[in-house]
């Protein structure tokens, strides 16, 4: 069976919003498929997208597109939750991202088996810290 998409499943929050403006640069603009639209955190450091699923999937792929000069740094991590209903995250696997405007995939080496994900950015290729993102894709299986 082959992957598919786990994010219409997903729950998402997201660190910050530019100017709390959650209506035109939301985290719903991840999703809706628009070139036009996008997730725009505020300023700082670290910023963060995190997924909830009702249920366990695996995740194999993820997928991100971001305007370039706005991305994740080369330290951003994937990240779980330590423990079932724990607030602390860990790194499950890093992620280098390029500063490019075209969608960027990693392939997880072995499938992650997961009811949260989060996508942390440390760092952003943007002097203020923010990060500029049209799309974010979870490919994988339900369990």
């Amino acid at each position: 069976m082959s992957d598919i998409s786990l994010v219409g499943e997903s729950q998402c929050r997201v660190s910050s919003v530019l100017g709390r403006n959650t209506r035109e640069l939301g985290k719903q603009h991840l999703f809706d498929g628009s070139a036009e639209t996008c997730w725009n955190s505020d300023q700082g450091v670290p910023q963060w997208v995190a997924l909830r699923w009702s249920s366990p999937v695996q995740v194999t792929t993820i997928i991100a597109q971001f305007q370039g000069g706005f991305c994740g740094a080369a330290n951003t991590v994937v990240e779980v939750p330590q423990g079932e209903g724990s607030n602390e995250w860990h790194t499950a696997h890093s992620w280098p991202l390029e500063d490019v405007g075209t969608p960027q995939t990693l392939h997880l080496p072995e499938p992650l088996t997961t009811t949260s994900l989060r996508l942390t950015f440390p760092s952003s290729t943007d002097f203020f810290g923010r990060i500029i993102m049209y799309k974010l894709d979870v490919l994988g299986k339900k369990l």
